[in-house]
């Protein structure tokens, strides 16, 4: 382990050196007269869309930990990511802020600028020991950014295990968060983010029907077709998210173990939707709409559900609030708003009807169009309708049908890597043309209007643009006019300079795998 692992992120934060601690200065159950600062374990899966969890009466996964954090506390019906895309969404988490407000940051796989303050700096500035597991801020590269460690804190991924079927991390996630508790001083309050890979892809083939599942099991989107090769990816991805829950519930259980579970918030949640067409890396419902599970003890009263609009950037002030620690005066000011209240109310429902929309955004995810491009939209969701506006449509929005080999040919038709490649993308593309197919094929990769519209009670899976029904124009108007009013104040480039904008966001590096693509016509 780094002797270093709990050192300063900001200059006036403590240097602890704790390496080799003495099993008398590890935690232990706390007694009745004490009041310790409130602990946080920041618990995050990768690519995990709402509803999939149990607590939601979703039968095709079973998730007993988040289950248990929705009992014990608040289970959220709209909680949304600012992006539908890891990296980004993960940086506007940590900061607070949205997308657009953090530069590079905002963007698929690039830099995160120091200068943007992350909530793990602020704890620890404030005395709190921080870390983390698996995967923190990522992919992107910030050692470029001058940064001394990850945004989410120290590492600690020195434990592995072996996992049931390959593509499963054998980082272990639990161990390496008991790992982190057990150097920690017994004095010090914690901050903890728990980041599986799970349940992005790649997965074993069919390691759900090997589990023992059965393809009936499996809970079809309203964006995808019905087919056995569907289903069964469904029921791997299924298995992820079960394995990811399995180390949920190993924290609780260590957490109940040492007397800390009940001063201890805790945060179920993921950074975007399912790696599936029409999900991931889209600004629709089953890319930013993720589950969300938040309790503290007897300090959040139990077995509530909320439909407040929730961003999950929200849960940064949220923490600060809490946890009673105070941003820097001098720090870039934190957009996201607390939902403190909400947590310590008693009520059910809509508890705060202020809270009734929520943004989203993205730019460039991968390398998926000429010359490195990215697709960008913005989008606002009420409780009933989306409206995604697409600033650029002539581009393909799931990327590039073809691209080009090294030895200069052009691919097989249809690698759109802006969706993750699956046995599910694959059935669209090779059954394209059949009528039961083609309706979900065109949504997932065909180009797109730069207005979009969609009654998600009605149609909760963006099959039915409503953005050209004169029904409807009076509401497209509205989100037209309150989006654009929205992105003003927050001072998104894409409306302040547009031609600037554009040259800002596709000039960010990007580190990773880069492709090579036909010019368009």
């Amino acid at each position: 382990m780094n002797k270093t692992i709990f050192s300063a992120g900001l200059a006036v934060a403590p240097l602890l050196n704790i390496t080799g601690v003495a099993a008398e200065n590890r935690p232990s159950p706390k007694t009745e007269t004490e009041s310790p600062k409130i602990n946080v374990l920041f618990f995050i899966t990768d690519d995990q869309s709402y509803p999939y969890t149990s607590a939601y009466g979703n039968r095709m996964v079973r998730t007993p930990a988040f289950d248990r954090v929705a009992q014990r506390g608040v289970l959220f019906h709209n909680a949304f990511v600012t992006s539908p895309g890891s990296s980004p969404s993960r940086a506007s988490i940590l900061t607070g802020r949205f997308p657009w407000q953090i530069e590079a940051a905002g963007t698929h796989g690039s830099d995160f600028p120091a200068e943007y303050i992350v909530l793990p700096d602020i704890l620890e500035a404030a005395g709190y020991c921080v870390g983390f597991t698996g995967k923190g801020w990522g992919p992107g590269n910030w050692e470029n950014s001058g940064r001394k460690r990850n945004p989410a804190g120290p590492a600690f991924n020195d434990i592995n295990q072996k996992p049931p079927f390959k593509y499963i991390s054998p980082c272990d996630y639990a161990s390496n968060f008991e790992q982190f508790m057990q150097a920690k001083p017994a004095d010090k309050p914690f901050c903890f983010w728990m980041g599986t890979h799970e349940p992005h892809r790649l997965y074993q083939q069919n390691m759900g029907l090997e589990s023992g599942r059965k393809l009936e099991e499996a809970v079809l989107p309203p964006f995808l077709p019905d087919s056995p090769e569907i289903r069964a990816d469904l029921l791997d991805y299924a298995t992820e998210i079960e394995w990811a829950d399995s180390h949920l519930m190993r924290a609780l259980e260590y957490l109940e173990k040492i007397g800390e579970l009940d001063n201890t918030l805790i945060i179920a949640t993921a950074d975007n939707g399912m790696s599936f067409p029409s999900a991931k890396a889209n600004c629709l419902e089953s890319g930013i709409h993720v589950p969300l599970a938040v309790c503290l003890g007897n300090q959040i009263k139990g077995g509530r559900n909320s439909y407040d609009m929730v961003n999950i950037p929200d849960l940064m002030p949220t923490i600060l609030e809490i946890c009673g620690v105070t941003a820097p005066k001098n720090a870039p000011a934190i957009s996201a708003k607390s939902i403190a209240h909400i947590l310590l109310s008693d009520k059910d429902g809509v508890i705060d009807p202020s809270r009734n929309e929520i943004m989203a955004g993205r730019e460039r995810h991968s390398c998926s169009r000429y010359n490195n491009q990215g697709y960008p939209c913005r989008a606002l969701r009420t409780d009933r309708y989306l409206y995604v506006r697409n600033f650029k449509p002539e581009r393909w929005p799931a990327g590039d049908p073809v691209r080009i080999e090294p030895d200069g040919s052009l691919s097989p038709y249809g690698v759109f890597h802006d969706i993750d490649a699956s046995p599910t993308l694959d059935y669209l593309v090779a059954h394209r043309t059949a009528p039961s197919v083609e309706p979900y094929y065109v949504r997932a990769v065909e180009k797109r209007p730069s207005e979009e519209l969609y009654d998600i009670v009605a149609d909760p899976g963006c099959m039915k643009n409503l953005a050209s029904d004169p029904e409807y124009a009076d509401q497209l108007s509205r989100m037209r006019d309150r989006l654009a009013e929205r992105l003003k104040q927050t001072e998104d480039p894409r409306i302040l300079n547009p031609e600037q904008a554009e040259k800002t966001f596709e000039s960010y590096k990007r580190y990773g795998k880069m492709r090579t693509f036909p010019k368009p016509e």
